[in-house]
């Protein structure tokens, strides 16, 4: 018996000692590898001696690893085919690439102004995310005293939210906003705050929402660069295109005592190849206003105009949009930035009973891209993964950018699962050491 426990003991001993050498052994292995891989990598292309140098002489990115898809060759103010700002006639404007909301081409386009009716997007898509499509709406009579356009609604009136939001997005109707509003947010002050929220969350620091109609007030505004973003975060939202490519709509209150119509105002619909909306807007103080979008092959803008004439010139908005999407049409066009058989170096594995973890890219990436501009990929990699690992984890990140600005990001994950080495896995390997000895 007393045998029997020394010789417990001893295994416990022998077994904590070789996991530490065991520990020690993979590290300096992993190490050695490491150095004779880079060792024979350079030896193979002398051209990696020659980046490795050119590299240590830039400054350092935040993962160090950096690739270039293009080479710049004109700038975009020297393109043959730019817009000249003078043929516009909006104070501001801006068209945007849907897909990551990148500026792509801007007038006055961070100047704070009245938007009108446009206004109605960000009430819409509010709407959209905190209600549901078959409540019922009470007509107040604030809400049915609203000055042009309006459906005419009745106060006590009772409609469903679905129908009064084709009423907003197709005829614009004021008395149809502020109904909504309250229904939704319980008083026009709390939903109007409800909108600023949801600007605040898609990044827009120059928007203020008063009213949810557009009708001008102190206090409204936004830029045409921050009303693109917030369109382009709103078409994204099926309901949402649903209806703002709808032609007509009609319906009925609960009751049934009334039938209403409504058709689309969106006249760039039917006057441009691949316009999917979405929304126009005139007061006297925004002058007429439009925000538009396109989609076609493979390619999605969204453009903003506002202060584009006052009457009589309503047709100004629609010769300054279709410039926009002309621009963005004819001079961009849809990439593959990188392929799903990028190679990337193994990953050292502390602790595992594997070496290394593989990586590779979750999927291909498309972006809108100008001819001449230069695309740079930065990767975000770990050095050293610590077991366990488990496959398809995100351990990293590929960040493509043109000049500074991100205009995608692509996850990296691992491709196979390392366990972790334990005290079974500890045991199995001294038994068969000591089988072998025998």
């Amino acid at each position: 018996m007393k045998n029997r426990i020394i010789s417990i003991i001893l295994i416990i001993i022998v077994l904590a000692v070789f996991s530490t050498v065991q520990y020690n052994a993979v590290l300096k292995q992993l190490t050695y590898d490491r150095l004779v891989t880079k060792e024979l990598l350079k030896e193979k292309n002398p051209d990696i001696k020659k980046r490795n140098v050119k590299e240590e002489k830039q400054e350092k990115e935040p993962s160090g690893n950096v690739e270039t898809k293009e080479t710049k060759t004109k700038s975009d103010t020297d393109a043959e085919d730019g817009i000249k700002k003078s043929s516009l006639t909006a104070k501001a404007a801006a068209l945007v690439d849907a897909s990551n909301g990148r500026v792509l081409y801007e007038k006055n386009g961070y100047e704070e102004l009245p938007m009108a009716s446009t206004t109605k997007i960000m009430t819409c898509i509010v709407a959209l995310e905190n209600a549901n499509l078959d409540d019922v709406v009470t007509v107040s009579k604030y809400a049915s005293s609203m000055p042009d356009v309006q459906l005419n609604m009745i106060a006590g009136e009772k409609f469903y939210l679905r129908d009064l939001l084709y009423s907003l997005m197709l005829e614009s109707h004021n008395d149809t906003a502020v109904a909504i509003a309250e229904h939704v947010g319980g008083s026009v002050t709390c939903f109007a705050m409800m909108m600023n929220a949801k600007a605040k969350e898609l990044g827009c620091e120059h928007t203020s929402f008063v009213t949810p109609n557009g009708l001008d007030a102190d206090g409204h505004y936004t830029t045409a660069v921050e009303l693109s973003r917030i369109a382009s975060y709103a078409i994204k939202n099926k309901e949402f295109l649903n209806i703002i490519n709808t032609p007509s709509w009609q319906f009925t209150d609960i009751t049934k005592g009334r039938t209403f119509a409504v058709n689309n105002k969106d006249r760039f619909l039917s006057i441009y190849d691949g316009a999917i909306g979405i929304k126009t807007g005139f007061t006297g103080k925004a002058g007429y206003c439009f925000v538009g979008a396109v989609q076609k092959d493979g390619k999605t803008f969204i453009s903003t105009v506002l202060g584009s004439g006052w009457p009589p010139h309503k047709n100004y908005k629609w010769a300054d949009t279709k410039s926009l999407m002309d621009y963005g049409m004819k001079n961009y066009e849809m990439k593959q930035v990188f392929y799903t058989d990028k190679k990337f170096d193994p990953v050292a594995v502390v602790k595992g009973k594997e070496n290394y973890a593989y990586l590779y890219y979750e999927g291909d990436i498309s972006l809108l891209i100008r001819k001449g501009e230069e695309v740079r990929v930065d990767y975000s990699l770990p050095s050293i993964l610590k077991a366990p690992v488990v496959s398809d984890t995100q351990v990293g990140t590929a960040k493509y950018y043109i000049g500074d600005a991100i205009i995608g990001v692509v996850p990296i994950l691992t491709k196979n699962s390392v366990e972790k080495i334990d005290f079974t896995y500890c045991f199995q390997k001294l038994y068969r050491i000591w089988r072998h000895m025998k």
